[in-house]
């Protein structure tokens, strides 16, 4: 993979903490002392002489359309997808037992054989023929059952860490192949920082970003399931067109993204969770350049001009008053 150890002392986690929302500011590297040696941007890749330390981010989808059902049951969707700077971390040491052992920070989250990163581990040391262990630490930052693919992305830097860890030598193109057999979004984080994805949503063509693009996130506290979005979603007789959304975003234009967003999920979304209506309509009236749900919700966002927009929009939506938990607030960017 090409990967070098970082020369530097291998560099101490981040500490962990609840906290509902924050900014996403670093132009360079997010984690001071992180070497970004990854061969798959936008994920973040480091190895010390004993550890592979990955950052995993988060995406949202500019564009979402539902084409039909196909006959495996999945939907045959067409989507604009940009990686951000909201990361979970992952970090993997060799285990001499040569079972995989997971550990997370969200006592909510299964660690067993359920897991994404679980069966992105079991999945790669099987195709490979591999009976070496790994000792898995997963730190999650990105909202969970939101539409923002957090699980999806931790299994991609699975695929990357271990392939590095083990020193499998699979080349990309393979490890394309072992992501899209474990979920629809997961090829797209091997991909770089934005991209057309097709099929269910694994057939990934990268779009180039005409210029960086901020976002403020906004994540209510209530998730919705994929599975009953899109099993409750009709898809139109006549699809709408991604292509001019396309142009906007390569050519970087800012209101022309604005006004092209879209995704067919959201109003099955609204109906099935009314906070995500609410939560729009108080996007809209902060006037951005746009503002739509990500994937199957429930997260959305707003699409600023600049970071002081960015600001602006993050501090109402924080200082306002809200029935029961307030939603988690974050200020973010496009990926490298």
């Amino acid at each position: 993979m090409g990967i070098k150890p970082a020369r530097s002392p291998d560099p101490a986690a981040p500490a962990e903490k609840e906290f509902h929302g924050y900014d996403c500011l670093i132009d360079a590297n997010p984690w001071t002392g992180f070497p970004s040696l990854s061969v798959h941007p936008p994920m973040l890749i480091a190895r010390t002489v004993d550890t592979v330390r990955a950052r995993a981010p988060a995406k949202v989808n500019l564009y979402l359309e539902v084409l039909g059902k196909r006959a495996d049951g999945y939907h045959e969707i067409e989507t604009l997808m940009v990686a951000v700077n909201l990361y979970d971390t992952l970090e993997f040491k060799e285990e001499v037992s040569g079972q995989i052992l997971l550990d997370c920070n969200r006592s909510d989250l299964s660690s067993g054989p359920d897991n994404l990163v679980r069966r992105a581990a079991d999945l790669l040391r099987e195709r490979a023929g591999c009976s070496r262990g790994a000792a898995i630490r997963l730190s999650k930052r990105i909202p969970m059952a939101a539409g923002l693919a957090g699980g999806s992305s931790d299994a991609a830097a699975t695929l990357v860490a271990l392939n590095e860890l083990w020193d499998l030598q699979l080349d990309p193109a393979r490890l394309a192949e072992l992501a899209g057999e474990l979920g629809s979004d997961v090829a797209f984080f091997l991909s770089g920082s934005a991209a057309w994805c097709t099929g269910r949503g694994e057939q990934v063509t990268p779009v180039g970003l005409g210029r960086r693009l901020r976002f403020v996130l906004v994540c209510p506290a209530v998730g919705l399931s994929t599975a009953a979005v899109y099993q409750a979603v009709t898809p139109p007789e006549t699809p709408q067109s991604g292509s001019a959304l396309r142009r906007a975003v390569e050519a970087g234009d800012i209101e022309e993204i604005g006004r092209r967003l879209h995704n067919r999920l959201q109003p099955v979304a609204e109906r099935l969770c009314p906070e995500v209506a609410a939560l729009c309509n108080r996007l809209e009236e902060l006037t951005p350049a746009g503002q739509l749900m990500s994937g199957s919700g429930t997260s959305l966002f707003a699409l600023c001009r600049d970071q002081h927009e960015a600001m602006r929009i993050a501090r109402a939506l924080r200082q306002a008053t809200w029935p029961g938990r307030p939603p988690d607030v974050f200020v973010v960017r496009s990926c490298p």
